[in-house]
């Protein structure tokens, strides 16, 4: 393969290039159509054959210049047999800047239309006239962008400082606050003491108002001769609470002889409630008869 160079008119050869490939592409979807003239026809198979040659010389490369052996065993003059016929080359050759003009002015308005869609609808002189100021604006526009992009950069660099500078500015806060928060542990337990004591103080403060108010209360309530009456019911409920709790005792301890007796007891009872409601009943039916023969 030749390799690029990088001046000026190894430049323009690939810009030529790529622009007569284009143009065979087109020269492709032409030959598609039925109505197309011979002529037409005949550009596209010489320009095509003229580039095949072209592209295969080249990647043959000057044969000094070779190690392995050609491909297939061709040498350039092997492919040069190739190339269109004379007449054929010089008619083309003569025809292609017509046909390269034409494929660059469609270029030219495609990348027009592309950057102001406005101008698509445009007369075709108007568009010219636009092309010739494209390529001022098109530098203008790329020095804004690479301007642009220096600048994003800048303030990408201030960003990364800002960022730096922030998350050092939350190390040192957060230093802040656990220092804080240590020193606060160390009283808040003094605090707390302090406080406790305060609020059982006051509680006690509480209490002894409320008792005052109790008692305050029960002396405007009760006077002495009130609670003199209060004693005396009070000795006459205990009394009778004792003589209650003596007759329970008593009851209990004769419940107690009676459940040793077992079920014979429990028989016992069970006969004597019904034998107690059967003389129940028996009493009412003669007062009923008592009274029907009144």
């Amino acid at each position: 393969m030749v390799p690029g160079g990088g001046g000026p008119f190894s430049r323009k050869r690939k810009q030529c290039q790529c622009t007569s490939q284009e143009l065979l592409v087109d020269c492709y979807v032409k030959i598609q159509d039925i109505n197309l003239i011979s002529e037409d026809r005949k550009f596209h198979e010489t320009l095509e054959q003229q580039l095949l040659v072209t592209q295969l010389t080249q990647l043959l490369g000057p044969s000094q210049e070779r190690v392995m052996p050609p491909l297939l065993g061709l040498e350039k003059a092997d492919l040069l047999e190739l190339m269109p016929p004379s007449e054929d080359f010089v008619w083309m050759r003569a025809w292609l800047p017509l046909e390269m003009e034409e494929q660059l002015k469609k270029k030219c308005f495609t990348l027009l239309c592309y950057h102001n869609p406005n101008s698509n609808s445009e007369h075709e002189a108007l568009k010219a006239a636009k092309i010739w100021k494209l390529a001022e604006i098109l530098v203008s526009e790329k020095q804004q962008c690479q301007d642009a992009k220096s600048q994003q950069k800048e303030e990408a660099v201030l960003l990364e400082k800002s960022s730096t500078y922030t998350q050092v500015l939350l190390c040192c806060l957060a230093l802040l606050h656990s220092l804080l928060q240590e020193h606060r542990l160390k009283t808040q337990s003094e605090l707390d003491h302090i406080n406790a004591r305060y609020l059982e103080i006051k509680c006690s403060a509480m209490i002894l108002k409320l008792r005052m108010e109790e008692l305050k209360i029960l002396s405007d309530t009760y006077t002495a001769e009130k609670v003199e009456v209060h004693h005396l019911i009070r000795d006459r409920l205990k009394g009778a609470i004792q003589l209650q709790e003596q007759d329970m005792e008593k009851s209990q301890q004769v419940l107690n002889t009676y459940e040793v007796l077992g079920e014979e007891f429990d028989k016992l009872v069970k006969e004597y409630t019904q034998l107690k409601k059967t003389t129940e009943n028996r009493c009412w039916v003669l007062q009923e008869f008592s009274k029907a023969y009144r």
